[in-house]
């Protein structure tokens, strides 16, 4: 028997620290609820863990930011609900103010409720902010925006680029009417002979040209009909007035200066003052509505570039002289003038861009790129709308600037619409990922309570059976005093 090293004791104790350092460590876990307290818990689960908590947090700003930024465009796309009211109440006054009944008063009047809906559309652009941020007035510096071109209502196709455009319309010959302004001319022609040749006929007995071709000329025959000055004519053998019977030659000693000749459902005007040929910019002056294709021409030219320029307060639009133009080949071939346009400008401030960040890492492809033009209207190409001119031409043309506001509006109502589908589908998506880190998180940090109180009490009561053990060994050396007595 020995006293220096009591074994059993050492032993006893020895498990006894075990079993209360167990103790300690569940009883740590249930108290936080975690079963990694510290790295030496587990080092790779806390390594693990980590990741999983800044991903989490992360993704939990990222759908804060989505939010934010739906609210953003929110009241963004709002205020521009209320912009599209006022412009489709300008498009309601424009069209009152272009028809005839309207007296110079009553545009005027128009014109000051234009004018007091421009304003209040700058106004809303100025004004409309999201968190100090400045939603609908653009960003700083400035660019050039080009006004479309418009076709003043011109029978003919108009094509646009970024800073040009090409009005394209048939070429006008003797007899042809074309409507410009509202107000429709005819081309006319120099003299009887001139518009005989442009009816398709002579009084000759031969052909000229080919049958086909632009420059063909039938010959009259008997039987067939002319009117002269509303006075319908068959042509005969033999003149009898009586009987409204003429030789093709009687129809130059009937038709003059001045006179409307019909042939085959085609009508021609003689203009009544000789020598004036087409290439001369000349109206009749006693039939204002009788021109020369160059005076035609002009005025489509000068229209063109009035209903261009509606907006462009900064650099007008001009459009070049027509130029002909033959398309085809053969007998398809068909010959058109266009007119070169250059596009009229305004200079405004820069688009707002800004980005939202929806993730949780620096991956450029988490930002959601947000674009919202300058919605004043100068950018809307109203500045300057002006409807009470005396015509109402001003007003018709109006119509056609208010209409391509309404479509850029539309345009960035759509694109802030489509982004804040995005951004609802990016947050569920988040929200999602969230969702399941957090429980694969849980699995590897939470406290599973239910084995952990398992452990608790097998601890307990191991240590309470140590103790009990540690003194029974502690009491077996006592037989030595028994030798020593």
């Amino acid at each position: 028997m020995v006293v220096q090293h009591n074994m059993q004791a050492s032993n006893a104790s020895r498990m006894l620290n075990i079993t209360a350092g167990n103790q300690s460590k569940s009883t740590e876990k249930l108290a936080s609820g975690y079963k990694i307290n510290r790295a030496a818990d587990d080092a790779a689960g806390l390594s693990i863990s980590e990741k999983m908590r800044k991903q989490i947090r992360g993704l939990d700003q990222a759908s804060t930011n989505a939010q934010d930024g739906v609210s953003a465009v929110q009241t963004a796309e709002g205020a521009l609900t209320e912009v599209h009211s006022m412009l489709q109440r300008m498009n309601e006054l424009a069209v009152q103010a272009a028809n005839g009944t309207n007296s110079e008063a009553d545009r005027s009047s128009i014109q000051d409720e234009i004018n007091q809906l421009t304003t209040e559309i700058d106004r809303v652009a100025e004004t409309t902010k999201f968190n100090e941020t400045y939603l609908l007035k653009g960003s700083n510096g400035t660019k050039k925006n080009y006004v479309s071109a418009h076709d003043a209502g011109l029978v003919g196709t108009l094509s646009q680029n970024t800073t040009t455009a090409t009005f394209r319309m048939k070429e006008l010959n003797v007899g042809d009417t074309y409507t410009i302004g509202g107000t429709t001319y005819e081309i006319g022609a120099k003299d009887v002979a001139d518009g005989l040749k442009a009816l398709k006929i002579t009084t000759g007995d031969a052909a000229v040209g080919t049958a086909g071709q632009a420059g063909y000329q039938a010959k009259l025959n008997a039987g067939d009909v002319i009117k002269i000055d509303g006075k319908s004519y068959e042509i005969a053998t033999k003149t009898d007035m009586e009987q409204a019977q003429i030789t093709a030659a009687k129809i130059t000693q009937l038709a003059a200066k001045g006179s409307t000749i019909e042939f085959n459902g085609k009508s021609v005007t003689v203009f009544s003052e000789t020598g004036k040929t087409q290439e001369t910019d000349y109206t009749d002056p006693n039939n204002k509505t009788l021109i020369t294709t160059k005076a035609a021409y002009n005025k489509v030219q000068t229209e063109l570039t009035a209903a261009s320029s509606i907006g462009a307060i900064d650099d007008r639009a001009s459009v070049a002289t027509g130029a002909k133009k033959e398309v085809g080949e053969g007998t398809a071939k068909q010959t058109f003038y266009d007119f070169k346009i250059t596009r009229g400008s305004v200079n405004t401030k820069n688009d707002l861009n800004f980005n939202l960040h929806v993730g949780s890492d620096a991956d450029m492809t988490n930002k959601i790129g947000v674009k919202i033009e300058t919605m004043d209207s100068k950018n809307l190409g109203l500045s300057g709308l002006n409807v009470s001119d005396d015509t109402g031409k001003a007003a018709t043309y109006a119509i056609d600037a208010i209409a391509d506001a309404v479509s850029k509006v539309s345009a960035q109502r759509s694109a802030l619409g489509a982004i804040q589908n995005r951004l609802e589908h990016t947050i569920a998506n988040v929200d999602n990922v969230v969702e399941n880190t957090n429980a694969s998180e849980s699995r590897i940090r939470d406290t599973d309570m239910a084995d952990e109180m398992v452990n608790y009490s097998k601890n307990n009561i191991l240590q309470q059976a140590g103790q009990a053990m540690l003194a029974q060994a502690n009491q077996s050396t006592q037989g030595v005093l028994s030798i020593l007595g």
